[in-house]
């Protein structure tokens, strides 16, 4: 896998077509954290996330194994694209408000696991954390969205444009009004 590291998305995606199965491997580990993490911002529970992320990889291995990806250059929209439309459909499914809050216990948990921090470090991480999503949960649904993939997983506003099936500009508004009713919230106006 090492020898795949320098290659391009797209070198990869060709090798992988070529018969080279541990091209996808590489491809796939460059991405699952911030496809993962996208998902979780939306879903906001960690296992529904990683069903979701299993079925992300699902349809990218069978997209490509069937010679049907058409993105050149465009890999990780196109699989941010795949993971919003897989999120649309599991709130369609639960018929439910997609944003409702969750427990943050296990997060919390996770937080206080990291051996790199000392205790009191781990717990103002976790309140920090617990703070910024309380506040993004207070956001509009379209403003939230773009601010999630915009910061966690370093979208440009073309790709979130892409998937959100929006104009650049309002990709823009959205994120510009977002953040000004973040900033609200945090001074308590």
């Amino acid at each position: 896998m090492t020898a795949y590291i320098k290659k391009s998305d797209n070198e990869l995606i060709h090798l992988f077509a070529n018969g080279h199965e541990s091209a996808l491997d590489s491809l796939l580990e460059r991405y699952k954290d911030k496809l993962f993490n996208a998902i979780l911002y939306i879903v906001k529970d960690k296992y529904h996330a990683e069903d979701i992320s299993q079925d992300v990889f699902i349809k990218i291995i069978e997209t490509l194994k069937n010679g049907k990806y058409k993105e050149e250059g465009k890999f990780l929209p196109w699989a941010m694209r795949i993971a919003h439309n897989l999120c649309v459909d599991y709130f369609r499914k639960l018929k439910r408000f997609p944003f409702a809050k969750s427990s943050t216990d296990n997060e919390i948990l996770d937080t206080l696991n990291c051996p790199d921090q000392n205790v009191e470090d781990k717990i103002i991480k976790a309140q920090s954390v617990g703070k910024a999503k309380d506040l993004l949960e207070k956001l509009p649904e379209e403003q939230r969205e773009v601010i999630i993939l915009r910061h966690f997983a370093n979208l440009s506003f073309k790709e979130i444009a892409e998937i959100t099936g929006c104009s650049i500009n309002t990709a823009l508004g959205r994120m510009r009004y977002g953040l000004i009713n973040l900033r609200k919230l945090m001074i308590g106006k």
